[in-house]
């Protein structure tokens, strides 16, 4: 049983920023020696209450207690000194630095007013040797892998004297070795009363480390459970806020029959392709007139396939066919070339340049498909975005418009306009609806269905179940960097087997 008091405390939290609520009432506890699942789709509040707790903002409402005495920091360094030790997904440590003096950053011990390195190092030893780590602490911290640099980064943390640590996601890059490695060290920290709050995608991991989770979702607090208590399903439902019994049929969509899919090879087929610490090697194939929905809680894996499809990252496994020719692409520009588009999940830094127009924004890929030194003609220019324009409904429709200025929906158009204007063979669109209004989603799903129907494949990618249902013929689940083969047993999804897959079954 966990003590009967908590060692820190959040009660009803609000953050807002201008008009946007990004927390609403929300409460946290963590106790003495558990790690605390902060659990969350994208936009849940997660990284907000983070910034809360450790003095990066401050909260509207609410209170912050650590150990039953009120927490007023304001900064980080603050929060720090209350014992509060963040250790990020991206490691903030000096690479070219040794692990003792990463370490002791800001706190090295000094003899006559200079650097004692022999007491430094000896410190260093003393501190990775209780976390079960053995590596040479006078090397560069930039001669160990990703995994170890998160190792020493949470001793950092320790050595700050920390009573609660806030580990945000630090397993998006590491493999299950290595995951196994960070598992042990916080294991032996709450071994020492250390309370630890575990921000994570990764289902199986909640369940194997952490003894609660407190789920949050579009910045409210939905409720802290005991994992024992908690089924994957639940889990999962709860983080994506659909009740199984409240919703509405919306109806299965079968596979292509095998007879169909023999008629019809497929466009494209990836063989064994992964990437090395992103997504293991999986087979996949899209075809003509295919809408094939990938479903997944987000850091599943989703766009790491994604993008393995375009060449946006090097595959380090497996191959891709088009038309049955070798295609692995090694480059986006590659992919162009074979007849493939991607519109990636963050329009607005990975997918649109702010200060151009929406014509300049819409002809991107096009001229770079043809080479800078062949511009688009002018009178082409004109009529290729206007006819996108009218298509898309895009809004203002003058052409010479900022596509900083437009809403969430019409950027979305021209990111979509951008690709089409291409004439892909395969469309592969990461969160087309992610931020835009029900009008705008209605419209993009109506295109999805009417390019489908004109023959062009589309891979779907959407955190919204009901959407994947609705948009795809056929799905492909991935879960915890893995594409998980259909156990649907007759090519079919309903919301259920859906729901059930993401979670990975019952709890043993």
């Amino acid at each position: 049983m966990p003590p009967l008091e908590p060692v820190l405390t959040m009660r009803n939290i609000t953050k807002r920023f201008a008009a946007v609520t990004a927390l609403d009432g929300v409460d946290l506890r963590l106790f003495p020696g558990e790690a605390h699942a902060l659990v969350g789709e994208n936009g849940a509040g997660k990284s907000t209450l983070i910034k809360v707790l450790t003095g990066i903002h401050p909260h509207d409402t609410g209170e912050i207690t650590i150990d039953g005495e009120a927490l007023t920091a304001t900064t980080p360094a603050q929060a720090q000194a209350a014992g509060i030790s963040t250790v990020y997904q991206e490691i903030d440590l000096c690479p070219n630095l040794s692990v003792a003096e990463n370490i002791h950053i800001g706190r090295e011990p000094r003899r006559f007013g200079l650097v004692d390195f022999g007491r430094m190092r000896r410190r260093a030893r003393e501190l990775t040797a209780r976390l079960g780590l053995d590596i040479d602490v006078a090397e560069p911290l930039s001669a160990f892998s990703p995994a170890v640099q998160q190792l020493v980064a949470i001793v950092r943390a320790v050595d700050l004297r920390a009573r609660v640590l806030i580990l945000d996601e630090p397993t998006s890059s590491l493999d299950r070795d290595e995951t196994r490695r960070l598992f042990t060290v916080m294991r032996a920290l709450k071994a020492e009363g250390v309370a630890i709050a575990f921000v994570t995608h990764f289902i199986d991991q909640i369940y194997e480390i952490c003894e609660r989770a407190t789920i949050l979702r579009n910045g409210r607090l939905v409720g802290e459970y005991p994992t024992a208590e908690l089924s994957h399903v639940d889990l999962v439902t709860r983080m994506i806020g659909k009740e199984l019994a409240a919703l509405d049929e919306i109806g299965e969509r079968p596979k292509p029959s095998p007879a169909a899919l023999e008629r019809r090879p497929p466009l494209l087929r990836a063989e064994a392709l992964g990437r090395r610490n992103a997504i293991a090697p999986f087979n996949l194939s899209v075809h003509e007139g295919e809408v094939l929905g990938l479903a997944g809680l987000l850091g599943s894996g989703r766009t790491e396939i994604a993008r393995l499809l375009f060449g946006a990252d090097r595959a380090t496994s497996g191959t891709i066919t088009v038309d049955g020719e070798p295609a692995t692409p090694r480059s986006p520009r590659a992919a162009i070339a074979r007849g493939l588009a991607f519109s990636p999940e963050n329009r607005k830094t990975e997918g649109l340049i702010a200060d151009l127009s929406i014509a300049d924004n819409i002809l991107l890929a096009l001229q770079a498909a043809r080479g800078w030194t062949r511009p688009v003609p002018a009178a082409r220019r004109d009529a290729l975005v206007g006819e996108y324009i009218r298509a898309l409904r895009i809004t203002p429709a003058d052409p010479d418009s900022r596509v900083a200025d437009l809403s969430g929906g019409n950027q979305q158009k021209v990111l979509l306009a951008r690709w089409l204007i291409t004439r892909p063979r395969l469309l592969i669109l990461d969160e087309p609806t992610r931020g835009i209004d029900i009008g705008a989603k209605a419209e993009i799903q109506r295109l999805v269905a009417s390019l489908s129907a004109e023959g062009m494949a589309v891979v779907y990618i959407s955190a919204e179940l009901e959407e994947v249902l609705r948009v795809s013929h056929d799905i492909a689940v991935v879960r915890d960097r893995e594409l998980i083969p259909d156990t649907t047993g007759d090519g079919t999804y309903t919301m259920d087997r859906l729901l059930e897959t993401i979670a990975g079954g019952e709890r043993a």
